[in-house]
């Protein structure tokens, strides 16, 4: 009797330890997910002065951002703002550049390490979320679980606010709140460019066979088809658009490992390559990959064409699949995508002079040394999507709709890959894939990053935001997933000192943190002069509108050299100090070779040529800004930047004018 009660005593007391062990940590604020979204809002919550906790299932920060995404997809520089374009200033000061928007993973990595580094965060890798615990609308604590093995213990987490700053949105899911997966049909939202697509990006040319045996439909479909009815233009459904590897080579022959082949390889999943490339043979690399150069020898290559890096159709599942079959699913895009490399490299199919292009290059020794020298970050373009409290839509992002409580812009093409690939007119027609711009730079809701009030009041979620597929294709790029996080952060910090709802906090109150900590750490904020507003420039002569091209929504151009033509910037919020200044120049036509400029520091004039000519822009954007100059500027009232007409031998624009101060 004596024994079962000590038995019983020391159950209590072992059932009590454990409790113990599993008693949440409380924070200020939990973010899920070490996107570089959610390195954004770490960083900057921490240094609001907020306890932070960050929750990774990985081994890496940054998301694609250090995961093989170097070419940045920018749309317009405009939109790039706070940590966010710190974060690029950064990569430019580790190559000798203001900015820089094309670089290696490794450099990235480093960048998000040291951004926590000097912040007081706690960091949790490899655990997964496992449950949401709410009072009501609350949620009180979550629970996540390690990754490796079955015998580690789940840690429980507590906060005053939760950001889900995951690619999948799995803390939205499990904390109840709506979502989407997959395309909604055009009438859902009264869209043109939503469900079912079938157009000529990414497409197979007409007469390519689907069947096994070519013209034999009873022998079955070629690896990669899938067998299902074309669906009528605009049908909604819940199939995904493909995912990828951005693959980060090398042809430095110092720094390469040869690319072996894969395990599981298969060379019947590229039939459909070599029948496409029967009829139209290849000319180089480029036909099947969008192969970008990176610094250093490297690249960074991508889907292109019919045939290519995207694993059409495999990956449907995986915005509700659970950890285990998600790992899945990436093992199998490792496998076909490094197969495919070796594909390229190795089978008979392939003429000589493309397989020796291909086997100048392998994987970097030097990059993800942690995983193999391979990215462990599966490229997930779209997985859940939230419903919140305003969805945005391609309504929008065409400006026919323009929400007044923006936290931050997008400006990239609507862009949707392909969804699926199946047989039309018993042909091989990939479908999905969408490609349609146009438009400036549009803003985004603060009620499209928060949940609707009755589901969830203390989460944000900046990355799998409320937004319909085609409109998230132009919101889902690395840079305003940052300034989004960081909207989301402010936000955080004014619902825990107001104590209230992340619902009730207002979008003014974040537009002025962004616009007196745009950093989020202290830091002294640009200044930046847009010509188009006209209390701080004054103009003489000819100037004509143009709206493509430029930073931000529209800049001006003169055309008319017959006669003089200035534009002076000038900031009433400009202060004595300090600052490197910049002109941006956009890439037009007819350019002049020289630009004309003065800078008077409220003393001193200086007045230089700027050689136009020898600007050179990179990447997904169509301009660059350009030194003026180091100046200390003695009085803000009286000092100014003019541009000129003068001597030039083209056209010239007056786009905008930045002042960085000196830290």
């Amino acid at each position: 009797m004596i024994r079962n009660r000590s038995s019983y005593y020391l159950l209590v007391l072992l059932i009590a330890c454990i409790q113990l062990q599993a008693q949440a940590k409380d924070y200020d604020i939990c973010i899920y997910g070490g996107t570089s979204a959610g390195v954004v809002a770490a960083y900057t919550a921490a240094k609001a002065g907020k306890s932070v906790v960050l929750v990774e299932p990985g081994t890496r920060l940054g998301g694609m951002s250090s995961g093989g995404l170097g070419y940045t997809d920018i749309g317009n520089k405009y939109v790039v703002k706070g940590l966010a374009l710190d974060f690029y200033r950064k990569i430019g000061q580790h190559y000798g550049k203001f900015e820089q928007w094309i670089f290696e993973p490794k450099v990235a990595d480093s960048i998000f390490r040291d951004y926590m580094r000097k912040a007081s965060i706690d960091i949790v890798y490899e655990h997964v979320l496992s449950a949401v615990e709410k009072k009501v609308t609350h949620i009180a604590q979550i629970l996540v679980a390690p990754i490796k093995g079955t015998d580690g213990q789940e840690r429980a987490i507590s906060a005053h606010v939760f950001i889900d700053c995951s690619y999948e949105g799995d803390l939205m899911a499990k904390s109840g709140v709506s979502y989407h997966v997959g395309r909604e049909d055009n009438q859902v939202y009264g869209e043109t460019l939503n469900g079912v697509q079938l157009m000529d990006g990414h497409q197979f040319p007409d007469g390519i066979d689907p069947y096994q045996i070519p013209g034999d439909k009873s022998s079955g479909l070629l690896w990669g088809i899938n067998d299902e009815v074309l669906k009528a233009n605009g049908t909604g459904d819940r199939k995904v658009q493909a995912y990828n590897f951005r693959i980060c080579l090398t042809n430095n022959p110092a720094n390469r490992i040869t690319i072996e082949k894969p395990r599981n390889y298969d060379p019947k999943r590229y039939e459909l390559l070599k029948r496409w490339k029967e009829k139209y043979p290849w000319k180089s690399l480029n036909d099947v990959f969008i192969w970008s150069r990176m610094p250093n020898n490297k690249t960074d290559i991508n889907n292109r064409n019919g045939f290519s890096t995207d694993m059409i159709g495999m990956n449907w599942d995986y915005p509700e699949a659970d950890y285990a079959r998600r790992q899945e699913i990436i093992q199998a895009h490792e496998d076909y995508t490094k197969g495919l490399l070796y594909f390229v490299g190795h089978d008979p199919s392939v003429p000589e002079f493309i397989r020796n292009e291909m086997l100048a290059w392998g994987y970097p020794k030097d990059e993800y040394t942690e995983h193999g020298n391979w990215s462990p970050q599966l490229y997930i373009r779209e997985a859940r999507r939230m419903i919140g409290e305003v969805v945005m839509t391609q309504h929008h992002c065409q400006g026919r709709e323009v929400v007044k409580d923006d936290i931050g812009y997008a400006a990239y093409t609507m862009d949707s890959h392909n969804c699926d690939r199946l047989v039309v007119n018993g042909m091989v027609k990939n479908e999905g894939n969408v490609e349609v711009g146009g438009f400036p730079p549009f803003p985004i809701s603060y009620r499209s990053i928060v949940p609707k009030k009755t589901e969830v009041s203390n989460l944000l979620v900046p990355v799998c935001l409320s937004a319909s597929h085609i409109a998230y294709g132009s919101i889902r790029m690395e840079p305003v997933f940052m300034v989004l996080s960081q909207s989301a952060a402010f936000a955080a910090c004014l619902a825990i000192d107001g104590k209230k709802a992340i619902q009730d906090v207002s979008a003014h109150e974040i537009k002025a943190l962004w616009k007196n900590n745009p950093k989020g750490d202290g830091r002294k904020p640009d200044i930046w002069i847009n010509s188009m507003e006209r209390k701080d420039v004054q103009l003489t002569g000819k100037w004509e509108e143009e709206k493509r091209g430029g930073f931000g929504s529209s800049y001006l151009i003169s055309t008319d050299n017959s006669q003089r033509s200035t534009a002076r910037f000038k900031s009433s919020d400009l202060s004595p100090g300090n600052y490197d200044i910049y002109t941006y120049f956009p890439k037009i036509e007819n350019s002049s070779a020289q630009l004309l400029y003065t800078v008077f520091d409220g003393k001193q004039k200086t007045a230089k040529t700027l050689n136009l000519a020898d600007i050179k822009i990179e990447g997904q954007t169509s301009g660059e800004w350009v030194w003026l100059g180091n100046y200390s500027i003695k009085n803000s009232e009286a000092s100014y930047v003019e541009i000129s007409n003068e001597k030039a031998s083209g056209k010239i624009a007056a786009n905008s004018v930045l002042f960085v101060p000196k830290e």
